[in-house]
């Protein structure tokens, strides 16, 4: 017998524990923090309750930069909206008929779900989109903003990064409704059913 507690005892053990890393949890850690910043703030914007949507810090400093450095606009078919305008890389942008004169009136809470279609440079015309109608406005932020026929375009972002998504489309939020554009630079009247 001794010799078999003596065999036992000589037998390596390979079952180790299971090694855990603080690195590991990070990045979770991280996506936690910024999500509860992107809910802090709000400035002295349209203090609006009309929209419960969700925040995307993400969409707010995206942009879709044309070699000079400036956003590109052009159109593209989505679903039964047809030809619209969008972003470089296909995402829809919007009016908000509560603007005027060129100026956005979309600030603080407002601009967190309808973050504007911002620029560091000269907007450039894509495929179907109208060179001349497109231009810039500054905003209270000191930011410059694409406008596109006279009206400062934003994102919608329940949208998120998907190109053809257009979940805002005549919706009724911040005291005025938000429309997807024509390459005339006129509203897209909603058509029925989902987007």
């Amino acid at each position: 017998m001794p010799d078999l507690v003596r065999a036992a005892v000589a037998v390596p053990r390979t079952r180790r524990r299971p090694r855990t890393s603080v690195a590991a949890g990070v990045p979770a850690v991280v996506a936690a923090a910024v999500l509860a910043l992107a809910g802090c703030g709000g400035g002295e914007g349209d203090k609006s309750s009309d929209s419960q949507a969700p925040r995307s810090p993400a969409l707010a400093g995206s942009a879709s930069a044309s070699p000079s450095g400036g956003q590109t606009i052009k159109t593209a078919s989505v679903g039964a909206l047809g030809q619209i305008l969008v972003d470089g890389q296909g995402r829809t942008v919007y009016l908000f008929e509560k603007d005027t004169g060129g100026m956005s009136s979309c600030t603080g809470s407002c601009a967190a779900v309808w973050p504007p279609v911002a620029t560091a440079g000269r907007p450039t015309a894509g495929p179907g989109a109208d060179a001349a109608k497109l231009g810039t406005t500054k905003r209270p932020d000191g930011s410059t903003q694409v406008t596109y026929g006279g009206h400062p375009v934003y994102y919608y972002v329940p949208d998120g990064m998907t190109p053809g998504s257009a979940k805002g489309e005549g919706l009724n939020q911040f005291g005025a409704e938000w429309y997807v554009l024509s390459g005339s630079g006129g509203k897209v009247e909603p058509k029925g059913g989902g987007y």
